[in-house]
């Protein structure tokens, strides 16, 4: 990359469902977004070098989702982003079982996704945000 070359604000979706990564890198990629993904199963199951990945696409956002069954996702969720290569992004945080996700989190602020635009929308502006709090590599 050229020293006065801006980076593209690159977002990472980490979901379980094919038709919710499809459904979310349209919406994101229409909001002038650049996207990748992988499916939280491969990377929990070890077909996906997570680390490999973040250094290959630098995304600055990741956008996961804890599907069920939760508490289980959750704590992957936890150890995911406790590890030292992702220090420093920016998470926002999906479900489609948002009340029940915010018991496990406490603090974290959970993004309903069940595919109404007004949904879509505000995780939009979640990432959006979220890219504007992450300094440029």
């Amino acid at each position: 990359m050229l020293p006065d070359t801006i980076p593209p604000d690159v977002a990472a979706i980490f979901n379980t469902s094919p038709d919710a990564v499809e459904m979310l890198r349209n919406v994101m990629q229409r909001a002038g977004i650049v996207v990748v993904s992988a499916f939280t199963w491969e990377i929990r199951d070890g077909h996906v070098d997570l680390a490999a990945f973040i250094k290959q696409h630098q995304p600055r956002v990741i956008v996961y989702d804890i599907a069920p069954p939760y508490d289980e996702n959750w704590n992957l969720f936890l150890h995911l982003r406790a590890m030292p290569f992702l220090a420093g992004l920016e998470f926002v945080i999906t479900s489609t079982n948002v009340r029940y996700v915010q018991q496990l989190a406490r603090t974290e602020r959970i993004h309903e996704i069940i595919g109404k635009p007004f949904d879509l929308d505000e995780i939009v502006r979640a990432v959006k945000e979220a890219l504007k709090a992450r300094p440029v590599r």
